[in-house]
């Protein structure tokens, strides 16, 4: 029976790793010049997430199915006896302690220490005697354990995503002992199966308990990456979160490269030339995410393909605007007397914007057009002004108290079209004057303030709101952003998983 087990066990392994072998991805030579996304978590933030482990290792004892434990064994006088132990369920578990290190270019070892279960069930035992005397009794028992608990878990690229392979477990028993049918004293039958079931009962333990953190190891990689997938998607627009390299171990953090190619209808995406390097992200904070200034690019390309990239304004907040120009003589001639709540006016970009990433901040570029149209009562609607104009502003980006901060530093305007039924010949340089300090002061940073609650909106909607997130930062390099972070981990976050998954 035992020898059975092990082939059992055996072919499993063997088939794991014929299915790791198939399904291992193939890099190019320098796999970081396909890089765009970067996420690195350090040691810290490694042992805050193993101060969950004690309920991903309940549940896999918890789920864990142990077959009936049979066996039979010669006995002088007693002739055959045999053996059954069935309906083994775990009844308590806790654990004292848990630890996580990082192995160097190896894997994640977590020791997990004292770990007392209760295992009951029903024991059915039969012997036949030297005078064909046969005799069956069956009773309830339970085994008392305590186990230290060895896991080894690896990173792996498997169709292109990390995946966690968790299959070197070991489980050594301090203490196994039977008690049948609540009996605590020892007494001959008791140390007889004890005798007889004790290392079958530790081979099935550790098979079962093991196969089954493997399953939920692997489960929580699938989870953690539909997380990180959905979260960069809206709607028709995502990223391409594929592996451009091996999960990378350290010993004081976790690293994965992702491509993060824009993902837009036919939209075509690539990436070549990757600045990133391990030596830009550091190890004092938990968390660390890299961006490449191609995503945001990307990014933008595809809001304008989708139509995104455009703004009314109208009522008060046009009001506001206009007024910000401080000339009530320009703002009079130019919507001719009529009320703002007649008036609308309309910004979109002409054509893609672009974005480069300096160390003052986030340079954006574009070719914008604006107009302005009258809706006088009882008239046909009227356009008192057009004009398109290449925007260059400065943009730096904080995240406090779960809002995204976009404050604006520095703007250039450049015009390229003025149609203004105030200045027909188009020579009043006034007009211009006060349309420019208007679009600065008070135009862009209301397109800002816009955008700010969309994107912060938008990230709540993935659930980035559930996570206490501790003195973020956003730091912009030649080509290239950081988003560095502590951060405390939402118990019903993985809570709820657990409940949906098993």
């Amino acid at each position: 029976m035992l020898w059975a087990g092990g082939m059992r066990l055996g072919t499993a392994r063997i088939l794991l790793m014929l299915i790791h072998a198939a399904a291992a991805c193939e890099f190019g030579p320098v796999p970081y010049s396909v890089t765009g996304i970067v996420c690195r978590m350090t040691k810290p933030a490694a042992l805050l997430l193993n101060q969950e482990t004690a309920r991903l290792i309940q549940v896999a004892f918890k789920n864990a199915k142990f077959p009936n434990i049979t066996g039979e064994r010669s006995m002088r006088l007693l002739g055959t006896v045999a053996y059954t132990l069935a309906n083994i369920q775990v009844s308590d578990l806790s654990i004292e302690q848990s630890e996580v290190e990082l192995k160097e270019n190896d894997a994640i070892d977590i020791a997990i220490k004292n770990v007392t279960a209760f295992f009951r069930g029903t024991l059915t035992y039969g012997y036949a005697g030297a005078w064909f005397l046969q005799l069956f009794h069956s009773v309830d028992f339970e085994i008392e354990s305590s186990i230290d608990l060895q896991i080894s878990i690896k990173l792996l690229c498997q169709e292109e995503q990390v995946a966690a392979d968790a299959s070197d477990c070991y489980l050594s028993f301090h203490k196994l002992t039977l008690h049948l049918q609540g009996d605590k004293e020892p007494g001959w039958l008791k140390q007889l199966f004890t005798n007889f079931i004790s290392f079958t009962l530790k081979f099935v333990l550790k098979r079962e308990v093991c196969k089954e953190i493997n399953l939920l190891a692997r489960v929580m990689a699938n989870f953690v990456h539909d997380i990180a997938e959905n979260f960069v998607r809206d709607e028709a627009i995502g990223l391409d979160i594929s592996l451009a390299s091996d999960p990378l171990i350290k010993a004081n953090y976790l690293e994965s490269h992702h491509k993060g190619l824009v993902l837009y209808k036919n939209y075509s995406d690539t990436l070549s030339d990757s600045v990133f390097s391990p030596s830009l992200l550091s190890e004092s904070r938990m968390l660390y995410f890299w961006l490449s200034e191609h995503i945001l690019n990307s990014l933008a390309s595809a809001a304008f393909l989708d139509g995104r990239l455009v703004l009314t304004i109208r009522g008060e907040k046009l009001q506001v605007t206009c007024r910000g120009g401080s000339s009530v003589l320009h703002v009079h001639l130019i919507f001719q007397g009529n009320s703002y709540n007649d008036s609308v006016a309309k910004v979109w970009s002409l054509t893609l914007p672009e974005i480069s990433l300096q160390p003052e901040g986030t340079v954006v570029k574009s070719l914008v057009a604006a107009e302005i149209s009258i809706f006088p009562p009882g008239e046909e609607p009227l356009t008192v002004l057009y004009m398109e104009k290449e925007i260059t502003v400065t943009i730096q980006a904080a995240y406090m108290e779960k809002k995204l901060i976009l404050r604006p530093l520095d703007s250039q305007i450049e015009f390229k079209v003025f149609n203004c039924t105030a200045d027909p010949s188009g020579n009043d340089q006034s007009v211009r004057n006060f349309l420019q300090k208007m679009i600065s002061a008070v135009g862009i940073p209301e397109v800002i303030s816009k955008i700010e609650p969309a994107l912060t909106s938008l990230m709540n909607s993935k659930g980035l709101h559930l996570f206490e997130i501790k003195n973020p930062e956003i730091i912009t390099r030649k080509r290239y952003l950081i988003v560095q972070l502590d951060f405390s981990f939402p118990n019903h976050l993985l809570l709820n998983f657990l409940k949906k998954t098993f």
